[in-house]
């Protein structure tokens, strides 16, 4: 008789191996290969022949008019591309407390108004959603409906019975399938789970969604297949120790990647933030070094930042360069340029970088905002509380134009900002638009760095 089989299975790329090795042959990542369990064969599991299938024509596939089903939550459904498409799998993930859940059944509430929801959960008991469900007001809605259930067998005839039109799995590593042997959240049990949750979303056409553990590196925890079955992957981004929060897409079938939803936590949970610029500046300090006002676009909706910066003497045989909320290796290009072409010299000094309200800064528009900070702290010199910058800045320090110049300078004017720092290719671009002069062009970081600061 044919006893089931022990196989290693790399957990990033799936590679599987009949004993344990350090590191995958595969992915070349170490410490990823798991044990898990693959049952044998028995022997009515002969295949038999594969029915015949017929290819259709593109030209001759009807087309079905899109159907979205929306929140009502704008930013919600502005990250998902305009709302839920029936029959897509959705995947939900962010740190241990950032508010996953509280997010997802808040916007469960609000679509229980168009269909029946099924929200299930591995993590908590009825009684914990119930509390939950009472802080954020949502206690008395008809059709969401809850399940405490770790088995995906007991809820096979449940939602094939009364299929909802949405569905929630709070989370998919403590899902299992009484078929494997292996423990939740195994490489196998997240793999077979998410893929029969798959099925059940594309036959029954009904929205899924999955909320995901992430790793101490940031990435979903699981077989990196998880990412690669769903339709779109959401990241609820967010430091802790701020009310914070940015739902942000790295995937989506069926809407852009480059929208984020903004929201703030309160004890009441998660609420919309229709002007992040106007949050983000509302304790933003005045007549200080330093502190320069960005103009970034998150997707299409431009967002107003301040990039904070501190240089200091250091008593170090190595000062010390710390950045947050911006890609390190960017402003160690940036420094560079400043000491070559504007005279600075930073070989003493610690230099630090900061973007305020845990925002993290990653078009290079963003650069000549952070020339600015660091030259006015390295002469102590604090720039007008109404000036805003955007621009990128090259090697030779020469500051090239970026997109949706109109769009930043309308969000900046909006806010009360009469002069706006940026390069001279936009400038000539927006003068229709710009009767006031509030532009300011600059063709290089040496000239920026004359005008404003003498």
């Amino acid at each position: 008789m044919v006893k089931d089989k022990t196989v290693f299975q790399c957990v990033e790329c799936g590679y599987e191996s009949p004993k344990w090795l350090g590191r995958c042959p595969g992915c070349q990542a170490w410490n990823t290969l798991q044990e898990s369990m693959r049952a044998a064969p028995g022997r009515s599991a002969a295949r038999g022949r594969a029915p015949s299938v017929e290819p259709v024509r593109l030209f001759d596939v009807p087309v079905i008019g899109e159907m979205r089903l929306k929140s009502g939550l704008d930013e919600w459904d502005r990250v998902l591309g305009g709302g839920l498409v029936p029959g897509s799998l959705i995947l939900l993930a962010g740190d241990p407390g950032i508010g996953k859940s509280t997010l997802l059944l808040q916007a469960l509430g609000r679509m229980a108004r168009l269909g029946p929801v099924l929200y299930v959960s591995g993590e908590e008991s009825l009684a914990q959603i119930k509390l939950r469900a009472q802080r954020l007001g949502l206690e008395r809605t008809d059709d969401l409906w809850v399940l405490a259930e770790t088995s995906l067998d007991a809820l096979e005839s449940l939602v094939q019975n009364r299929p909802p039109a949405v569905l929630a799995v709070d989370s998919i590593q403590t899902m299992r399938l009484d078929l494997l042997e292996s423990a939740p959240g195994s490489v196998a049990q997240v793999r077979e789970s998410a893929a029969w949750l798959q099925r059940l979303a594309k036959e029954k056409n009904i929205g899924v969604f999955l909320v995901g553990h992430v790793t101490k590196e940031g990435v979903v925890a699981g077989p990196r297949v998880l990412e690669h079955l769903v339709d779109a992957v959401l990241y609820l981004e967010g430091d802790r120790s701020h009310t914070f929060r940015l739902l942000r897409a790295v995937k989506n079938r069926f809407g852009s990647t480059n929208e984020i939803g903004v929201f703030e936590m309160k004890e009441t949970g998660l609420e919309q933030v229709s002007n992040p610029s106007r949050f983000l500046l509302a304790e933003r300090p005045k007549g200080v070094s330093g502190s320069v006002v960005v103009c970034a676009m998150e997707g299409t909706r431009p967002i107003l930042v301040e990039v904070q910066a501190l240089v200091s003497s250091s008593g170090w045989a190595q000062p010390r360069r710390t950045f947050m909320g911006v890609d390190p290796n960017r402003v160690s290009l940036l420094l560079a340029v400043l000491e070559k072409k504007a005279g600075f010299s930073f070989l003493q000094q610690d230099v630090f970088v900061n973007v305020a309200g845990g925002v993290k800064l990653t078009e290079t528009a963003a650069d000549l905002a952070v020339v600015l900070a660091l030259a006015g702290s390295a002469m102590d010199a604090p720039l007008p509380e109404d000036l805003a910058a955007w621009g990128e800045v090259g090697l030779s320090g020469e500051v090239r134009g970026v997109g949706h110049a109109a769009r930043r300078l309308a969000e900046a004017v909006s806010l009360g900002f009469r002069t706006v720092v940026c390069p001279r290719g936009n400038q000539e671009q927006l003068a229709a638009c710009d009767p006031q002069g509030v532009c300011l062009g600059v063709r290089s970081v040496s000239e920026a760095v004359k005008r404003l600061f003498g």
